[in-house]
């Protein structure tokens, strides 16, 4: 039986995509019949942003609406205080510095004291760890969408600070030969340098994935290339953090039988222990991100804390 004390609403935000939905934290589950999920556009001006926003969160039990929320955003984005920070990212850049936090809570009739944001990676974290078994000390979660998400828990605590992981706890902020990782492990980076050498413009990772099955050696050199620049880049942050496990969600999980050899070979080229470090892949990484929105949201406060 559900209690209505164990059900918390969240929304995930994409970059193409909400998704509203009432957890039950009882059972680890989603509510039969909360999930909804409404497009968004990278593109998007910031009154259809709220608009959509607000419209998934209205077909929630109304019964909970009054409750604490748990709202994964991706980053750049300011979470204590709820503020957009999307400058030369490609994607929700109309947004940036829209107060989000006021914005819909003032349209769900709340106070902005009742939202709590978080980085989608790490949502799709805790709920990941929340789900995976066993329940690793520390972990580390990537996500693969039109950017890369990451995410390094200890005990359930987001890790941001410190020697042991990248800055902010954000893969997205290094660099690969000079430039940021994501204009090489991006889906417009790679449909980018698709297009450059070829000449012909592709719909995304999905579409590299599908000319690299028909047998286009151009598409699975630029996602080969780009998924083990990807694990290169990771493989000396997962051995500084004394990681147990690695989660990977996101979009681009649906082609994992062509993005996980580069990405895996890479971690393994670094050392024998990332070799044999277990990989959890979410092919459905939306749903350990809800859960871990309304794990987040029923905290008394954040656990975020410096590394040791």
């Amino acid at each position: 039986m559900t209690l209505l004390s164990d059900l918390v609403p969240v929304l995930e935000v994409g970059g193409s995509h909400v998704t509203a939905a009432a957890i039950d934290l009882g059972a680890a589950r989603i509510l039969a019949g909360t999930r909804r999920r409404l497009p968004l556009r990278p593109d998007t001006d910031a009154e259809t942003f709220l608009t959509a926003l607000a419209e998934a969160a209205g077909g929630l039990p109304p019964e909970i609406r009054d409750a604490t929320w748990g709202i994964a955003v991706p980053g750049p984005f300011d979470y204590a205080t709820g503020v957009a920070r999307y400058r030369g990212v490609g994607k929700f850049s109309a947004l940036d510095g829209l107060a989000v936090g006021e914005a819909l809570a003032e349209r769900l009739r709340l106070r902005p004291d009742r939202l709590r944001f978080l980085s989608d990676a790490v949502a799709f974290a805790l709920g990941a760890r929340r789900t995976d078994d066993p329940q690793p000390g520390r972990m580390v979660a990537v996500t693969l969408g039109t950017g890369v998400g990451s995410a390094f828990l200890d005990e359930g605590a987001a890790v941001t600070q410190g020697p042991r992981v990248p800055p902010e706890g954000r893969l997205d902020l290094l660099t690969v030969d000079g430039g940021p990782l994501e204009d090489t492990v991006s889906t417009r980076a790679m449909a980018g340098r698709y297009a450059r050498r070829t000449g012909r413009t592709v719909d995304g990772v999905r579409g590299l994935a599908e000319l690299a099955g028909q047998g286009d050696a151009t598409a699975r050199a630029v996602v080969e290339s780009a998924l083990h620049t990807l694990g290169a880049a990771l493989a000396p942050w997962l051995a500084a953090f004394r990681a147990d496990a690695l989660a990977v969600g996101g979009s681009m999980t649906a082609a994992w039988p062509l993005l996980g050899p580069p990405f895996l070979t890479a971690l393994a080229e670094h050392s024998p222990v990332l070799a044999r470090l277990p990989v959890r892949v979410h092919h459905d990484g939306e749903t350990p991100a809800l859960l871990g929105a309304a794990l987040y949201a029923a905290q008394a406060r954040p656990r975020i804390h410096p590394a040791g």
